[in-house]
């Protein structure tokens, strides 16, 4: 195959192919004796179909095959002896729109090189890591929030009347048309008033009862309700009260603890600190790998891909548009425009995004199978009950695999570069650190 340059402009390459008649017709006959002992055809043993006959029969097809090998091929020990990695996909084009058999085959190939990167000191960096401690008010304030996830209830005085948020207990029995239905009867059923976990109205219809009496409930059942035997009908249920409680605090005790799977309070308050603690250092590394990046944009300059700036300011605005316009969820919206604003933002991201890359691929850098496996099955976890459709989605779908693996890329670089730069540990409050993440927001 003959590669001609045509285009050598900055990180802008063009080229044009020619795979000469005879190399294609040898191509095509080297496939087709590969294939000639597995094919079969009426009136010849198998494997024994001349290959004048073959190439009648399978030549087109595999004259197609033959012509995108060669170009594969071509391509590859091109990139192999420039050094070139192509940004994007090559755009590559048939100039010879007549070309018939027999003809030498003729291509253009354009692509936008990667550019060189230029080498960092990394152990120059001087950076700084944010420590917060889980102080004794941090751990109080989250076990009280903890408490009061915990619903407990107390008997209210004789006599008193139901209210809204209060846990009643009751007896009832539902009726259609006058004749029980199933699922429409219990005994000592705890409901909360307002948590809408009956049917629309039946709540309601029992604030203001109290222990003894016998309340008769109408409700209409909704039209898309699951019971079709159900859907839209009248029913009355008889409900006895047995029970009118209010919520009371829970005690921050050792009972407590024991719900939340500690040995006594004091476990449990250990338990609360490593997890604010292990949120202070989230938030900490959001803050220093922030630093980082800034740091490394000030160091670095080379020329960017075109094309990939263009596609990153285009996935920015897009991004931005949707969530100033959350109640759009498809993409049936107007052309939306990229600013200044947005291309300068592409232009910090893909300068980063190449830095890094070439960071890590120079360590040596990879995300493991099995951390590979361990981010599809946190993903899956969204999708409860479909988690394994979710998996053999992802296996299948190479863009997929992509979006997981490369954030796990970058922390791993990341990581690299704080182990290689010089870092200081500062010891801040809690409130310190949450103006130093809310900073972050506001770039």
């Amino acid at each position: 195959m003959q590669v001609t340059e045509i285009l050598n402009e900055g990180l802008k390459r063009g080229y044009t192919l020619v795979i000469p008649a005879a190399d294609l017709d040898a191509k095509v006959n080297e496939k087709l004796k590969e294939a000639q002992p597995d094919v079969e055809m009426k009136g010849f043993r198998k494997g024994k179909v001349p290959m004048a006959l073959l190439k009648k029969q399978f030549g087109q097809k595999v004259i197609g095959e033959a012509i995108q090998e060669t170009i594969d091929g071509g391509l590859g020990k091109h990139f192999e002896d420039s050094g070139d990695r192509p940004a994007l996909q090559p755009d590559i084009q048939m100039t010879n729109q007549d070309w018939k058999e027999g003809d030498d085959v003729e291509v253009t190939v354009a692509y936008e090189a990667l550019p060189e990167i230029p080498e960092v000191d990394l152990k120059a960096l001087a950076l700084e890591k944010l420590i917060a401690k889980a102080d004794d008010a941090s751990v109080d304030e989250a076990l009280t929030n903890l408490a009061g996830t915990v619903k407990n209830y107390e008997d209210r005085k004789a006599g008193s009347k139901a209210k809204k948020d209060d846990q009643i207990t009751i007896d009832f029995a539902g009726k259609v048309d006058g004749e029980l239905f199933d699922g429409g009867t219990a005994e000592d059923f705890p409901l909360v008033l307002g948590s809408g976990s009956f049917i629309p109205g039946f709540e309601d219809q029992l604030i203001g009862a109290k222990v003894g009496d016998d309340v008769a409930v109408t409700v209409t059942f909704p039209a898309e309700y699951q019971a079709a035997n159900l859907a839209g009908k009248e029913a009355i249920f008889d409900c006895t009260v047995k029970a009118v409680k209010s919520e009371i605090a829970a005690v921050v005790d050792d009972e407590l603890a024991k719900k939340f799977g500690a040995e006594d309070l004091a476990g449990l308050k250990g338990q609360i600190a490593e997890r604010l603690e292990a949120e202070y250092a989230g938030a900490a590394r959001a803050v220093q790998k922030r630093a980082l990046l800034d740091a490394l944009d000030g160091l670095v300059s080379f020329e960017l891909p075109p094309s990939l700036l263009e596609a990153e300011a285009g996935q920015i605005a897009h991004q931005l548009w949707h969530e100033d316009n959350p109640d759009v969820e498809g993409h049936d919206h107007p052309e939306i425009e990229t600013t200044d604003e947005h291309k300068k933002l592409a232009e910090r991201r893909v300068r980063l995004g190449l830095l890094l890359a070439d960071i890590g691929q120079k360590a040596k850098l990879e995300v493991s199978d099995a951390e590979m496996t361990q981010a599809i099955m946190t993903q899956a976890r969204q999708y409860p009950g479909q988690e394994r459709q979710f998996f053999e989605f992802v296996q299948q779908n190479q863009q997929m695999q992509q979006q997981l693996r490369a954030p796990l890329f970058e922390d791993k670089v990341v990581d690299y570069v704080f182990e290689l730069a010089t870092v200081s540990e500062k010891t801040v409050t809690k409130e310190d650190l949450e103006k130093a993440v809310e900073a972050l927001e506001e770039m």
